[in-house]
């Protein structure tokens, strides 16, 4: 071992790196130096390696910290509120009505018990979509996250800014603040294309090739949509999003359920990454996502689990699960979507999608992100295969340890950078908050009907 000393020396029993090859090590250990991994390798070679902190896992299973590749942290204040609706019968009711009072105060809850949720879970990074997104981001980086943040872009007011110019000074604005920070990044992302105008779009585009910054958009995600968009612009969402210069590289899409052959083909002649929500898709109703095609024309696909208030969970290892076991029913093909690919889309796939590739992989110069899970845990015995445990066995409340950049955020049962016990004191606060701003007047719906996407 070429390295006589390291900040932290970890081991366990397996040590799954996500590497090129995958190479899954038994007895292995890994040594972290200012956030990121020094060495990986057999236990035995790094017996001389003097640690500041040294972690013995024992039996347990080191991996890749997972990645929330969309989602929108503060809903977690939602979860429950309004189930078995519609998408747009649920937005236009009973959460845009809400949102219209969202003060900071209740976004930054929202936001922790997120963080929390997704720690417990084995979450590392995450891409967030919402408002008054400066207290996510001030929120993440005190509790030593990584987050894709965008501020949601509308053609009405919402309670960040008052009018779409408004908004994109505020996005400029919070680039500008956070450009160089090592946790925290900016998206452009506006909202949708029945929630914004062709000209909106286009300046968000314009805003995210002059910053060089990712664009992150939620598409395709309902007939509904499709129906209204082809009703007012005469095409199709992903092609009238391409004919606008939207589709491009530094994008990603949420969702894309509701795509045709055409779609996909524009999709992957673009370099788009599309972001895949299996739970939140079922349960609003909206359908099935054609992942396999999308994987066979080469698009990067990650794995999302959209808001706590339409999943109701913030839990990827329930999404896996969800994700490999929907497509082989609704196909009846048991081969698609296998566990090592599911757990390829929950690691390197939505990495690519948050544009923060270094980051779903264990190697030497990548940033410490790593989860660890118990397989001493009664559910994960015997053991053949780590790949298949994690995708169908794993319940995500076996995770013993999640760390980002080095940093010990939880580990059995604690956590280090939030304060959870208190956090708890505030969720009837949270509580009283919702249901009064749901008796409050309704804001104008986003057309005329009341459950139309236009």
């Amino acid at each position: 071992m070429r390295y006589a000393s390291c900040d932290t020396l970890l081991t366990a029993y397996l040590l799954l790196t996500q590497d090129q090859d995958r190479a899954v090590l038994e007895n292995g250990a890994l040594s972290i130096s200012q956030g990121r991994i020094q060495a990986i390798g057999p236990r035995e070679d790094f017996a001389g390696v003097r640690a500041q902190h040294t972690l013995h896992l024992g039996n347990a299973l080191i991996l890749p910290g997972l990645i929330n590749a969309h989602t929108h942290i503060p809903m977690t204040i939602f979860r429950g509120l309004a189930d078995d609706l519609p998408l747009m019968t649920w937005l236009n009711r009973h959460i845009f009505p809400v949102e219209r009072s969202l003060t900071e105060e209740m976004v930054t809850l929202g936001c922790l018990l997120g963080c929390a949720e997704m720690l417990r879970c084995g979450t590392t990074a995450f891409a967030d979509m919402y408002l008054l997104e400066e207290a996510i981001m001030k929120t993440v980086e005190g509790c030593g996250m990584r987050v894709l943040a965008g501020e949601g872009i509308f053609s009405f007011p919402s309670p960040a800014y008052a009018d779409t110019a408004a908004a994109l000074d505020l996005v400029r604005a919070q680039a500008a603040r956070w450009r160089g920070h090592a946790r925290v990044r900016v998206a452009v992302a506006p909202h949708a294309v029945y929630t914004t105008t062709p000209e909106l779009l286009i300046a968000c585009r314009d805003l995210a090739g002059e910053l060089e910054l990712p664009l992150h958009i939620h598409l395709a995600e309902t007939r509904e949509e499709t129906a209204g968009c082809l009703s007012a612009a005469g095409r199709r969402p992903v092609a009238y999003c391409h004919s606008l210069g939207l589709l491009g590289r530094r994008t990603t899409i949420a969702h894309g359920v509701d795509l045709e052959d055409e779609d996909l083909d524009i999709l992957a002649e673009n370099g788009v990454r599309v972001v895949h929500n299996p739970r939140s898709n079922m349960k609003l109703g909206s359908g099935v996502a054609p992942v396999p095609d999308l994987l066979n024309r080469g698009v990067t696909v990650g794995l999302g689990t959209d808001g706590a208030a339409s999943n109701n969970s913030l839990n990827l290892f329930a999404e896996m699960s969800a994700c490999a076991l929907l497509h082989k029913a609704v196909h009846r093909d048991s081969t698609l979507l296998p566990a090592q690919t599911v757990l390829d889309m929950a690691t390197l796939g939505s990495a690519q999608a948050l544009h923060w590739e270094d980051l779903g992989v264990l190697a030497p110069g990548r940033p410490a992100d790593l989860i660890a899970l118990d397989l001493s845990s009664p559910g994960l015995q015997p053991l053949y295969s780590p790949f298949s445990h994690l995708v169908y066995a794993a319940s995500g409340l076996e995770v013993r340890l999640a760390v980002v950049e080095g940093r010990i955020l939880y580990q059995d049962g604690h956590f280090f950078s939030l304060d959870y016990p208190a956090l708890l004191k505030e969720t009837d606060k949270i509580r009283s908050w919702v249901l009064r701003a749901r008796r409050r007047k309704q804001p104008p719906r986003v057309s005329g009907r009341e459950d139309a996407d236009f």
